[in-house]
């Protein structure tokens, strides 16, 4: 489950790096890897997600529920992302 969730959100950030839903979820992936914030997400910005990419975001939430937000494939996806953000 957490390579697949985490696979399809890279996806959807390396196809459009700097559009609304990329951002969106790339708001919310750096959040969940900030313990000591509190995970600081503003839950109305799930309503401007599609049913579907809704999902994206509660089975990020999940991962972080299972301590699934660390680790290797948690690491490398964050690093895919950030570099598509950064280069897109």
């Amino acid at each position: 489950m957490q390579d697949d969730i985490l696979e399809k959100v890279v996806e959807i950030i390396k196809a459009d790096p700097h559009g609304g839903l990329s951002l969106k979820l790339y708001a919310l992936v750096s959040t969940l890897k900030m313990e000591n914030s509190g995970y600081m997400y503003m839950l109305r910005k799930l309503r401007d997600l599609s049913a579907e990419h809704r999902q994206l975001a509660y089975g990020l939430m999940e991962l972080m529920a299972r301590d699934g937000n660390r680790g290797e494939a948690w690491e490398a996806a964050l690093q895919a992302m950030d570099q598509a953000i950064r280069g897109g």
